[in-house]
């Protein structure tokens, strides 16, 4: 399957304006119904952009779906910006379902077919390996967009905007209080016109305070607010793979408004 640039906006956030790299002249896709291997070895139809879970099989975006890499030495390895030379293989379950694949011997079949190759090595901590790569992945997306000035920390400021309907993206701490997590959701919905919508709210990152201070350089950062839609989109997409990973995505939605389009997170 080749590997294509990543999307940088989520399944859930996506719009009829992507477009496919394969080919194209302008804004115009060239047709191509060839099957060829892409820069990373992966085979695939071109007009096919989704990937095959090895373990379940069923067929994801390379946006949902984490790739895992070969090395040199036949240890296999996260590849969550799916950027390692070579064959890769796909998988979009849980911790627990690779944990239960790992065990039963059923990921290393799985990895040896996928990698056409017996000598494949299977660390026993590789779902903590995955886990810990999508959560830098994540913090590290985040540490760029506030060296770019595309979020605020604050709870004060954050409120300030998000009445006025300019947070796109609203994280809360793993630790934040209760309060100040239910009032800056409150905020959040006075700015999307959502007042009655009380499942619309801000997403709760798997990391304390602590983290996020780290990652962003700042001091206790409790929330963080995205203030621009193309960076809420590039953090929401890592920080879905990373909570679908571990276990906390279900019930994450995106809330249409008509002026602010897909901006907050449901959950």
């Amino acid at each position: 399957m080749a590997d294509n640039d990543q999307n940088t906006e989520p399944l859930e956030l996506r719009s009829s304006r992507a477009k496919s790299r394969d080919g194209h002249q302008g804004d115009k896709p060239v047709a191509r119904t060839s099957t060829s291997l892409g820069t990373n070895g992966d085979l695939e139809d071109r007009h096919d952009p989704e990937r095959r879970c090895i373990i379940s099989g069923e067929k994801g975006s390379r946006d949902d779906l984490i790739r895992l890499a070969l090395g040199p030495d036949g240890t296999v390895a996260p590849d969550v910006r799916a950027k390692a030379p070579g064959r890769g293989a796909w998988i979009g379950c849980d911790i627990n379902t690779l944990q239960k694949a790992l065990d039963k011997g059923k990921l290393k079949s799985a990895l040896q077919r996928a990698f056409k190759t017996s000598a494949v090595i299977v660390p026993e901590d590789l779902p903590q390996r995955i886990a810990a790569a999508l959560e830098r992945a994540t913090l590290d997306r985040l540490g760029l967009e506030a060296k770019a000035g595309q979020l605020l920390t604050g709870a004060d400021k954050i409120a300030d905007q998000a009445r006025k309907g300019a947070v796109h993206l609203l994280l809360h701490a793993a630790d934040a209080a209760e309060d100040g997590s239910r009032r800056l959701d409150q905020a959040l919905r006075v700015g999307l016109d959502q007042m009655g919508v009380s499942d619309v709210k801000g997403l709760a990152m798997p990391v304390t305070r602590s983290i996020l201070s780290m990652a962003l350089g700042r001091e206790n950062v409790v929330h963080v607010a995205l203030i621009a839609p193309a960076a809420a989109a590039r953090v929401s997409q890592a920080l879905s793979r990373w909570r679908g990973f571990i276990g906390l995505s279900e019930g994450a939605r995106p809330c249409d408004t008509s002026s602010q389009g897909s901006s907050a997170l449901r959950n």
